[in-house]
């Protein structure tokens, strides 16, 4: 009576235990999935560079030039996303861009804060609660800037206004490829 106590919880255990394994490898394939790298850059600053007072509030507050290259084969469009984990009420979202046609590699200084863009892109909503980008206005001192640029293998079909969570939900399962620019903004 002991042994098959002993034999049937054993098999239980293993039963349990494949389960397990199954469930984390097919959670992990679909969550780690491997994404290629895009090169990021910028010709206003360079990584974990300062940032011209110019892309900021404290001045005309316009959206940096991005560039961006490396985009894998079956690109059919590119997403970006700004923001800051240096907020004090957490991370801030700065600029939300999407649907970008995967033949434009670069954004120009100064893009229009419109919901729609002449070249097809659709811009959303930033934590500000504008469309479009909205540059650095935080307290004192260094705060840091991700340009992060998303290649997908489709439009995400957003309207415009979206915001970062809409966005980051409709990338699910579609990123080809990411890439990120850090700026850097002091503040006296």
């Amino acid at each position: 009576m002991h042994f098959k106590r002993h034999f049937v919880f054993c098999v239980i255990t293993v039963m349990i235990s494949i389960l397990l394994m199954f469930v984390s490898c097919s959670r992990s394939g679909e969550d780690a999935k491997k994404v290629a790298s895009l090169e990021v850059k910028s010709t206003a600053f360079g990584h974990a560079k300062s940032m011209s007072d110019k892309y900021t509030c404290d001045d005309v507050d316009i959206s940096p030039p991005l560039e961006w290259k490396n985009a894998p084969a079956g690109t059919k469009s590119f997403a970006i996303i700004c923001e800051t984990p240096d907020n004090p009420t957490g991370n801030w979202v700065q600029w939300v861009i999407y649907d970008i046609p995967a033949d434009i590699t670069n954004l120009p200084q100064s893009v229009a804060r419109t919901g729609q863009l002449d070249f097809g892109a659709r811009q959303g909503k930033n934590d500000f609660d504008q469309v479009g980008y909205s540059g650095p206005c935080l307290p004192a001192g260094e705060h840091r800037f991700f340009f992060r640029v998303y290649a997908l293998d489709g439009p995400t079909n957003l309207k415009e206004g979206a915001k970062k969570d809409e966005l980051v939900a409709a990338m699910k399962g579609h990123i080809l490829a990411e890439g990120a620019l850090m700026g850097v903004y002091a503040r006296e």
